[in-house]
């Protein structure tokens, strides 16, 4: 049993195809849910996804513009299994990645974060460049062994997330948080596809400015937490 959080904004092109897809791949899986959390989209995303029919698919619409990490956190909350899944919204991720990841995750059985890799990288060499600077500069401190925190396709358990301070661009520092809170993190190379439709629109502006501001966050957030268990 799990749920697949997806953040979209602006994305009408995309959804009724990318809901197909996920239930073509999960379709041998467990009980699941899809929830979509629509971020104020103002093109016709919320007409098309209330047309979406399947006992499947739970809609969650932000009251005002939130954000990728709000996003996701928003979707959590209404979520109705405790395995969660993570991914976006603009089909660059491939929901055949989802049974795999899974399945290294229920391998486990103990509390840990499953992180998709993304493998020959659709996007602009801007958008390559500025992640692979900042993933440098955040794995030098963390020691997390994340060569892509930018990848969506994540598989964690949702007590544990929650239980993260939260701010916004946390989506981006889950293999450093659970790292630092002493959970163990897999990682598996995943698909990454060309947008066909639709543009960005998360994650581009300021990419590497914000990655590396909220890199101090993170610090304190792991360091208050390690300081904590100290005194226990």
């Amino acid at each position: 049993m799990f749920s697949i959080i997806i953040p979209i904004y602006n994305e009408a092109d995309n959804i009724l195809p990318l809901i197909l897809e996920i239930q073509e791949s999960v379709s041998k899986q467990d009980n699941y849910e899809v929830i979509l959390v629509n971020d104020c989209s103002n093109d016709n995303t919320s007409d098309i996804i209330k047309k979406i029919n399947s006992r499947f698919v739970k809609i969650v619409s932000n009251s005002v513009r939130s954000g990728q990490s709000k996003s996701i956190r928003n979707g959590i909350l209404k979520s109705s299994f405790n395995t969660i899944v993570t991914m976006d919204g603009d089909r660059q991720n491939n929901p055949k990645d989802i049974p795999k990841l899974l399945e290294l995750y229920k391998s486990k059985n103990k509390d840990c974060l499953v992180s998709g890799i993304r493998i020959n990288r659709k996007d602009s060499l801007l958008k390559i460049v500025s992640s692979k600077i900042a993933n440098y500069v955040r794995g030098k401190i963390f020691k997390d062994g994340c060569k892509d925190t930018g990848c969506s396709l994540k598989v964690f358990d949702k007590k544990i997330f929650l239980n993260f301070p939260f701010f916004n661009g946390i989506h981006r520092f889950l293999p450093s948080l659970f790292v630092g809170y002493n959970y163990d993190v897999y990682y598996l190379l995943v698909d990454h596809r060309k947008r066909e439709k639709g543009k960005s629109n998360y994650g581009t502006f300021d990419r590497l400015y914000r990655g590396i501001v909220d890199i101090y966050k993170v610090r304190k957030i792991i360091k208050e937490f390690r300081d904590q268990n100290a005194k226990l």
